[in-house]
Formats: structure tokens, sequence, C-alpha cells
């Protein structure tokens, strides 16, 4: 028992070794005399598919070449060349190409370096074999790749990856990477592809060789150097054009008369409208970094902001004016004469043309001194009819006072919603036309 045991295992040592012998020998032609009657003879292929775990060469010292191709549409394209398997296509119903189960075929191990997820290839995937023993593969890959993005500028972005084709077993000694096409057949191809697909446009592909030192040994690798740029029309419609007529309406909100009470709980409305479309608009920008539209948003968010601020603050010194108005300060009297003089840039409200701002009290039309003649005492009777006027005059200059103060508190608070309805529309453009020269370097 245990002689046959070892005749046994030293049979198969043989039959292994005889294997790697006779790939060591000279190439065989498979016989495919019966393929134009029963099809692909699959015994004239068990000799190759017997060696499916070796490296398919004549002389172990020679590496295999293996020639990459792939377009931007997740297709890998590998080529490398079985000297085992060759026919003559005038003996084999002129048969020159035929598929055949990958399974049962040497694979080279190319991966991409740069892949963050488990490979999902489908299995059973086949491969075509030609009459000179070049086989073409083509795997259809999902590639999550690692690529330091920059989205700053989103969504009018470029960005530039790489990936990088290497064999995880097989050193420089053993197979050589080399392209299939040339890049700009790769490119032409993958940008046709990208025209109608993703949203993503390709601007150009290139290439690097390179050999990676592992463990003291050399892998080669094919660095591709791909250069896309983002296609913006969807953010554009969706993100920036309803935040921009949000702040066009939030900018003329500004004509509506404070007085009305209509200003301030519209504005609050449209802020409240604006944080909504922000939360619903949120699944369309970038988890990660700060792009120049979060800024551009957080704008127009303190546009709002301010707006609201200052239409409270109008509405404050209106409320102050018609209740009990503080006596104009000299500072803002001055400013107040110096912005309606004529062609200033501050307009305010149209002044009536019995009132001016320079008046006193006594001064304003309709309020009339009483006249007394020269050398002309009042009697008693008189006396007391003049204090009674003194008094009534005294009370009409207490009103009139009053209701210049008010006037000019008026006119103040509506000098100052049209100064700041300007700085507000001024600090607009500059951030919008900022944001967009950032968008546009």
């Amino acid at each position: 028992m245990e002689g046959s045991w070892f005749h046994r295992k030293r049979f198969s040592f043989y039959l292994l070794l005889g294997f790697l012998l006779q790939g060591g020998g000279v190439t065989f032609t498979i016989n495919c005399s019966g393929f134009g009657q029963h099809g692909a003879d699959p015994t004239a292929l068990n000799s190759v598919f017997n060696r499916k775990p070796f490296r398919p060469v004549t002389n172990i010292s020679v590496p295999t070449r293996v020639n990459i191709s792939f377009t931007m549409s997740a297709i890998l394209d590998v080529v490398w060349d079985n000297p085992f398997i060759s026919w003559n296509p005038e003996e084999c119903e002129g048969i020159t190409k035929m598929s055949m189960a990958a399974k049962n075929l040497w694979l080279p191990d190319i991966f991409i370096i740069e892949l963050m997820d488990v490979d999902k290839t489908p299995k059973g995937l086949t491969a075509y074999v030609s009459n000179e023993g070049r086989i073409r593969y083509k795997k259809p890959m999902k590639v999550d790749s690692i690529c330091n993005l920059d989205i700053f500028y989103f969504p009018f972005d470029q960005q530039n990856c790489t990936l990088t084709f290497s064999s995880f077993l097989y050193t420089v000694d053993s197979m050589l990477l080399d392209m299939e096409k040339e890049v700009w057949e790769i490119t032409d191809a993958s940008r046709n592809i990208l025209q109608t697909h993703g949203e993503w446009e390709l601007l150009g592909l290139s290439k690097a060789t390179a050999k990676l030192s592992r463990g003291g040994n050399l892998y080669d690798q094919i660095v591709f150097y791909v250069a896309i740029r983002r296609r913006p029309s969807l953010y554009v419609i969706n993100l920036l054009v309803p935040s921009g007529f949000l702040v066009a309406i939030d900018a003329l909100s500004f004509y509506l008369p404070v007085k009305s009470g209509n200003r301030v709980p519209f504005k609050i409305t449209l802020l409240l409208g604006y944080n909504v479309f922000l939360l619903m608009m949120s699944d369309l920008l970038p988890t990660s970094g700060t792009p120049l539209i979060g800024v551009y948003f957080a704008l127009c968010l303190s546009l709002m902001v301010g707006s609201l601020l200052e239409t409270i603050f109008i509405t404050h010194l209106l409320h102050v004016a018609n209740t009990q108005p503080p006596p104009l300060p000299r500072w803002l009297h001055s400013l107040l004469l110096h912005c309606n003089s004529p062609g200033r840039c501050c307009p305010t409200a149209p002044q009536k043309e019995n009132k001016g701002l320079g008046l006193t009290p006594t001064h304003l039309p309709g309020v009339k001194e009483p006249e007394v003649s020269a050398g002309q005492m009042p009697g008693p009777a008189e006396a007391e009819l003049t204090g009674g006027s003194e008094w009534t005059r005294a009370q009409r200059e207490h009103e009139a006072q009053k209701q210049h103060s008010v006037e000019l508190w008026v006119q103040f608070s509506h000098a100052m919603d049209a100064m700041l309805f300007r700085l507000y529309l001024l600090f607009m453009a500059s951030s919008i036309i900022t944001v967009i020269c950032l968008w546009n370097t």
C-alpha cells in the first residue's frame, strides 16, 4: 500500500513535470479536422485547458507581454498571446476566431491600484481566441477609485484622476504591460461614449510607464492620467437660477412701502422659503469640502438676512417718529440737508412746498405772531385776551415743532432706507461678480 501510494504521488509529479517540459518544446498545432461536422471538439483543446494554471510560454525566461486598452465606459480590454493555441484555418472550415469560457484559460492578474471597492465583474465571461493564439478578454468593470477631487469650483470644476494598471503576482521578469491602442484612440472612443452618458466630459488622456518596487521585486505599471470636466447645466438650472430669482425678489421687495407693514412679513416668508430650498437641494451639493457655491449660497442668505434687519431698523425709526420723536441731532440734521440737496445720491421722500428743513417752528406757514401797534398798551381785558392768545400761540408752536420733528424723522427714515438699499445692491452686485470671476478662473 505504501509503495503504491508512493508510485501515485510520483506519477503525479511526473505528469506535472511532463506538462512543464512539453511547454518548453516546440509549439504544437491543434487538430481541428472534425470542427466542420460537430463544431469545436473539446478534446482538441484539453491539452491547452490543462495548462491553465501556468503562464503560457514556451520559454520560461521570456516574459508574457500583455496589451491593455480600456474605455471610460468601464470596459477593460486585455490582449495577450498563448503560444500553445494555434490552428490552420484552411483545415478548420475557415475558422479564424472562436470564443471559449475564460475559466478554461490562463488570465493575467491585472488590477487597478486605485480600486476602492470589491471587483464586481460578472462571472462566466468568455474570451475570444484567434487561430494565431491571440486571446482578447473584455472585462466590464465598475471602478470606484480614489481620486483627489478639488471641489472648490463646483459645479464648474475640472478634475485630474489617475488609473494605474499593474500586476499583483507577476514581476517584470514574467510579465510586461504595453498598449494595444494609441492613447488618442482610447481618448476618442471614450469621449464619444461620455458625450451621451453621465455628467462628466472627458478632456484628455495621457499615459506614463513606471516600475513599482515592492518587497525587493519590480512590477510593471501603466499609469493613465484622466482629465475630466463636470457638465454644470444640471446644477445651474436647479441651484444657481432659483437662488438668483429669490435674491432678485428680495431686492424688489424694497419697493414695498414700509408704512404698509407688508415688507417685513414678505421678507420673513422669503427667507423661510430660501432655507427650505437649501434643505431640498442639499443632496446635489458635495458632502466634503467647502465649494464656492456654498459661499454663494451663504452670501445670498446673508443678503436676505441683512435686508430683513434693514427693514426692521427702518420700521423702528418710523415708529419712533410717529410716537415720541426726540430732537434730531444736529449732525443728522446736517446730513439730511446734505442728502436733500439737488444732485445727491440719497433721495428722500418728496417734500411739501410749505415745509422746509431749515425752518424753525415760529417761521412755519400758518403760525403768525400777533401784531402790536407801537405806543399802544393793552388794557386788563386786552391783557387777559393777550395772555390767552400767548398760550394758544405757545401751544401752536409746540404742536408745530412736534410736527416738524416728526417730518424730520420720517425724512431721515426714507433717506436711510434709500441709502441702505443702494448699499444692498452694491454689495450684492460685487459679491456675485466676484463669485463669477472665481468660477471663470
